[in-house]
């Protein structure tokens, strides 16, 4: 019996430490559990109680800052409380996802839409730079220091705002012209009066220009000249005109030709030759008296400083061994006739004097016309209005 009794007592004592050592676990893991909630709370409270407490942020829209008081957890239900929107194109500076902390600051540009046109084609823009040229930069928009920007680059950004890209090329073209030669008249006395000779040739000239052409948009809109050089400079010609005088016959004796011993020959309507000159009478006239004028005063009435002095009735200017005078009713004013013993004279001038058959002859000199005298008995051969030639 007494055994039996001790391994009883032993099998109780191992049920009691056994059940000890389960409620010692039981309450650890207890005191866990209650340890984990209490904590999760506390951190939960912690989180609603900074997230709902109040907190100052300052919202920059456009670089003009506003400091709210708020306490909204994050960035998008603030600026829902503050009613601020944020368009597609438009800058913010952190997520709407964001908490807000106190003391944040969030930034806010908004985009303005611009119409750009370029090599005439438009489109449509939208940017939250400042200035234009700030704007077409961030776009990819193409344009050097030689381009117009319409309005200037440094313009500030407005939404609406119409912005022009002219493309402004230039180049250097060479243009080259002419330069014509000048001629200078030198007095010969070895050649008759009338006659000319051109004793050196002229010869044009070249300049080069550089011009600088720029063209805005493919269309020229200014010309300058940046550079010229003459490459050939002109030669000048030179002509010499005569200055000697034929001598005159002022005799009424007939010139030595073939025809001179019979004037009775020279009717009109014939072909008559005299001094060298064949022409064709529409009449004669015989028994001319010839008298010799000059364009002086005592001869016109005209000194030197009157406007018309030199100035015939016909309006030619006298001419020695041209211009006569004539009574224009015997004579046509223009015409040429042929005087024996003087030659070929034209019909310019007419005087108070002058009447029938009478010619005063001009003359430069009072000297020559006093020497000249009074002359009777010419013959006159009227030719006509033409000049004949001389053979």
């Amino acid at each position: 019996m007494g055994p039996h009794d001790q391994h009883e007592t032993h099998e109780k004592q191992s049920s009691r430490m056994s059940l000890a050592e389960g409620w010692k676990h039981e309450k650890v893991r207890l005191y866990s559990l209650i340890f984990g909630i209490s904590f999760a709370l506390l951190f939960m409270f912690t989180v609603l109680l900074y997230g709902t407490s109040l907190k100052s942020v300052t919202i920059v829209v456009d670089g003009k800052p506003t400091v709210v008081e708020t306490r909204q957890p994050t960035l998008q239900r603030l600026l829902d409380e503050q009613a601020i929107s944020i368009g597609k194109h438009d800058r913010i500076s952190a997520s709407v996802d964001a908490p807000v902390k106190h003391g944040d600051k969030f930034e806010i540009e908004r985009s303005a839409q611009l119409l750009v046109t370029v090599k005439g084609k438009v489109r449509t823009l939208h940017t939250t730079q400042k200035t234009v040229s700030a704007a077409l930069k961030a776009a990819s928009i193409a344009f050097d220091s030689d381009d117009k920007l319409v309005p200037a680059g440094t313009t500030r950004v407005k939404t609406g705002m119409k912005v022009k890209v002219v493309q402004v090329t230039t180049m250097i073209v060479e243009q080259k012209k002419t330069i014509p030669f000048e001629t200078e008249e030198r007095k010969d006395r070895s050649l008759h009066v009338g006659k000319k000779k051109t004793v050196a040739k002229g010869e044009n000239g070249q300049i080069v220009k550089k011009v600088k052409k720029t063209f805005e948009d493919g269309v020229l809109k200014q010309k300058l000249v940046v550079d010229e050089q003459v490459v050939a400079a002109p030669k000048k010609q030179i002509v010499a005109i005569g200055t000697r005088k034929p001598v005159r016959v002022l005799s009424a004796v007939y010139e030595n030709d073939d025809t001179a011993d019979n004037a009775d020959e020279s009717t009109s309507g014939s072909t008559i030759k005299r001094g060298g000159v064949e022409f064709s009478a529409k009449k004669v006239l015989r028994n001319v008296t010839l008298t010799a004028y000059t364009a002086d005063f005592a001869s016109t009435g005209k000194s030197k400083s009157h406007k018309y002095y030199g100035i015939t009735a016909s309006g030619a200017r006298v001419k020695e061994g041209q211009t006569i005078a004539v009574d224009t009713r015997v004579i046509p004013m223009g015409y040429w006739v042929y005087i024996e013993g003087v030659g070929l004279r034209r019909a310019e001038d007419r005087g108070s004097a002058i009447k029938g058959n009478k010619i005063d002859v001009y003359v430069e000199t009072n000297r020559e016309a006093r020497y000249f005298g009074r002359k009777r008995g010419h013959t006159v051969y009227v030719i006509g209005p033409n000049r004949p030639s001389d053979n």
